[in-house]
């Protein structure tokens, strides 16, 4: 099993993207803090996850492609666009991804790539959000069309019902 981080917006959406794909064996959403600068807490989930089922870069494409990787925000803010790396060895696929979108969006994309350094849980009553209660009016606005994308652009590592 690998790690990495990822932080893009909101921590409910971003764990619900994660927990709906193959290869994907654990989701801790919660703060993450990396080195400088982005040495604040903002909102992000670690993913555990096989390898052999699902590789970095297609676990970075998604994460890209599911949230504002192109809009600038301030790299200490609440909502950081980042890949937290567990192993230097990650950091040159991570950033051939993010490069790759680049060319194909004709955007910049404002998404770090930073040395994982810290993490702190979410409460509770937020953990698994979606999971929980995916009735919810803001699991249907927000995280149901970004679930609807991975199952239409990603369907060979989407599972058929994200909730399980």
């Amino acid at each position: 099993m690998a790690k990495l981080g990822f932080g893009g917006g909101c921590h409910w959406c971003t764990e619900g993207v994660f927990q709906a794909l193959r290869g994907v064996a654990q989701v801790d959403q919660g703060f993450v803090q990396a080195g400088a600068p982005a040495d604040t807490w903002a909102e992000g989930v670690i993913v555990t996850f096989d390898p052999s089922v699902i590789g970095l870069a297609t676990l970075s494409e998604v994460h890209l492609r599911t949230h504002s990787a192109t809009r600038a925000r301030s790299p200490r803010g609440k909502y950081r666009s980042a890949i937290y790396i567990f192993e230097d060895s990650q950091r040159h696929e991570a950033e051939l991804v993010i490069a790759r979108f680049a060319i194909e969006s004709g955007k910049a994309v404002h998404t770090l790539v930073v040395p994982f350094r810290s993490f702190r849980a979410s409460e509770e009553r937020y953990q698994n959000y979606y999971r929980n209660d995916p009735n919810r009016p803001f699991c249907r606005r927000y995280i149901d069309p970004k679930l609807d994308f991975i199952r239409q652009h990603f369907s060979e590592v989407a599972l058929p019902d994200a909730r399980t």
